[in-house]
């Protein structure tokens, strides 16, 4: 058994490398307010959060993670560029059928991370050195993805705004992406609506059924995403390999698809920042769907590590979130990436070892 202050020694080693690159250390709040957080974290968090009522500051939350607070402060108080560090406890909810006697588990568990808000374009390839670096003791295994390239080539579809928006808003949820994805691509039988003197009835007003019923009017006479689209855009997703293969195939896919030649670029320019950083690129997976199983907040790079555990969550996870920043900016942004460590996870490696 590892007692909390072993964990929090190892935590302590995390954030001595964060401190030694510059960063200031920063401990937000434990009890948040609730109203906003909920809406940023996305729905696997909304689900797994701690909630509870004041009676004078109103619906609360146990920290599930410190992004967002960190953000918040930043956005409100500092200036560019920042970086910051901390370490202590969140709070997450876990499925209540697994019993598994796992600190993998834990509802509540140490977060070690660093945060750098940066207009440099190696802020990626600096904040995955840095934990490559940290846990090149332990054999990591390493994942990375890229949801702005995803987001990206969404973008290009020739649909309509309302499809393209919805497609957006679930691309953190491949089920009913593909789902989506498979409606928008075959035609639509027109729908008929008739006049009816029958009295509305429902939770809903009239004027927000009418609207709700020109929606699907219009949506019903769109025309098809024509299948040669549904088929690209079905490639980019299942995109896996090394990191030097993955960009290999991206300048492929980009003769036939010039629109999303930026985003690719983006990727493979970070594989040379990897490598001039003394990385492997061939050491490194890529995984397309590796950003949509990630916070919501991300629309960047992301990556993690892995004990190669099934059982096992992350041991180092993160990525980037500009737009998050520009959510909580109020009229500022400043591009920004992070990641996060679990010591409880590595102290049982080490004691395994």
């Amino acid at each position: 058994m590892i007692s909390k202050r072993d964990k929090r020694n190892l935590g302590q080693r995390a954030l001595a490398v964060f401190r030694d690159a510059g960063a200031e250390e920063i401990v937000p709040d434990i009890l948040l307010p609730a109203e906003s957080l909920l809406d940023l974290y996305g729905e696997d968090i909304r689900a797994r959060a701690y909630v509870t009522n004041d009676p004078i500051r109103g619906e609360m939350m146990l920290r599930p993670d410190f992004t967002v607070p960190v953000v918040q402060a930043h956005m409100a108080n500092g200036a560019e560029p920042a970086r910051y560090c901390y370490l202590g406890e969140v709070f997450r909810k876990q499925d209540m059928g697994d019993t598994r006697p796992s600190t993998a588990r834990d509802n509540e568990y140490l977060q070690a991370g660093f945060e750098l808000f940066s207009r440099d374009p190696d802020a990626d390839a600096e904040v995955f050195g840095m934990f490559h670096d940290l846990l090149r003791p332990y054999d990591a295994q390493a994942v990375i993805g890229d949801m702005g390239l995803l987001m990206a080539a969404v973008r290009t579809l020739p649909v309509s705004q309302a499809r393209r928006d919805a497609l957006l808003h679930h691309i953190w949820r491949p089920g009913r992406f593909a789902r989506l994805l498979s409606r928008f691509s075959a035609p639509v039988a027109p729908r008929e609506f008739p006049d009816s003197n029958a009295p509305w009835a429902g939770m809903r007003r009239q004027d927000e059924m009418e609207t709700r019923i020109a929606r699907l009017q219009a949506d019903a006479s769109t025309p098809p995403l024509p299948e040669i689209w549904a088929e690209r855009l079905r490639e980019l997703f299942s995109l896996r390999g090394t990191l030097t293969e993955v960009t290999a195939k991206l300048e492929r896919i980009t003769q036939d698809w010039p629109e999303i030649a930026g985003s690719a670029k983006g990727v493979i320019a970070r594989a040379s920042a990897l490598a001039a950083r003394g990385i492997d690129p061939d050491t490194i997976r890529y995984d397309a769907e590796h950003g949509r199983n990630t916070m919501e907040y991300y629309d960047g790079f992301t990556f993690s590590f892995s004990a190669g555990r099934e059982d096992w969550p992350p041991l180092a996870s993160g990525g980037r979130y500009d737009a998050l920043t520009r959510v909580l900016g109020k009229g500022r942004e400043i591009p920004a990436v992070g990641g996060i460590l679990r010591p409880g996870l590595l102290a049982e490696l080490e004691q395994s070892q």
